[in-house]
């Protein structure tokens, strides 16, 4: 039994540049198809890389001012230091977001253990380990992996509860039975309207806000899954049940 089709995801390069590099090159617009879209509507591609430039340009421009600061005022490098840092890190939360909404997914004949593919999204996502708690049920962490996207859809699970969670604790838990294989995350004081609102939407948003959540419908869907979500109280959980083949 296989989630999905023979594919992986492409091998992360190191460093900021680098993966702005790598991303913005995943999502260039493909050639287009004979008829004519709809102009209102853009591609997955086009609409990661109007997100990555719209929401960019802030971080960048703080970025820069500080770095430009340095030498004008040396009796503040300790601060001016954590700016950029706090500025770098917002940015690599952006590009851990786009990376996992599309991009280019290259064709392999292997496959990977479920427990395996949780593990490597944990480590992709930003999110800190320590604020995680993952639970894996017996038997769904050998079911086997062939395809990239469900990674793509851990990784933005986890990195939209990174970076909108505000520090709260993050479940993630793996389910398998009658031929589904349950992916839910469960995280305190989550705005629900907000999220299925995300969700609901046919278009992408012109911004990294809600891009995730919109790509994990989408990638679901491609995957014959579909998205779940429950309220208990202050813990809101997103399910995303995919089939077992």
């Amino acid at each position: 039994m296989t989630l999905a089709a023979d594919t992986q995801a492409s091998t992360r390069s190191r460093g900021l540049l680098n993966d702005l590099a790598r991303v913005l090159r995943a999502h260039l617009p493909r050639p287009r198809r004979t008829t004519v879209p709809d102009p209102e509507t853009p591609s997955p591609e086009d609409a990661v890389v109007r997100a990555l430039c719209h929401d960019m340009r802030s971080p960048l421009a703080s970025l820069e001012a500080v770095l430009g600061s340095l030498d004008r005022a040396p009796g503040q490098a300790g601060e001016l230091l954590a700016l950029a840092r706090a500025q770098t890190a917002h940015l690599s939360s952006m590009l851990r977001t786009a990376d996992a909404t599309g991009g280019a997914v290259q064709r392999s004949r292997g496959t990977r253990r479920l427990c395996d593919v949780l593990r490597a999204s944990v480590a992709a996502s930003g999110l800190p380990r320590s604020q995680l708690a993952l639970e894996v049920e017996d038997g769904a962490g050998d079911v086997a992996v062939a395809d990239a996207r469900v990674q793509r859809i851990l990784v933005n699970l986890l990195e939209n509860a990174h970076r909108h969670g505000n520090g709260a604790p993050v479940r993630l838990r793996a389910t398998a039975r009658a031929g589904w294989v349950d992916l839910a995350v469960t995280q305190g004081g989550v705005p629900a309207e907000r999220v299925l609102q995300h969700l609901r939407t046919d278009r992408p948003p012109v911004d990294l806000t809600g891009l995730g959540l919109w790509s994990v419908r989408r990638q679901a869907g491609e995957l014959g899954g579909r998205v779940l979500w429950s309220a208990d109280g202050d813990d809101f959980t997103l399910t995303v049940r995919l089939p077992d083949r």
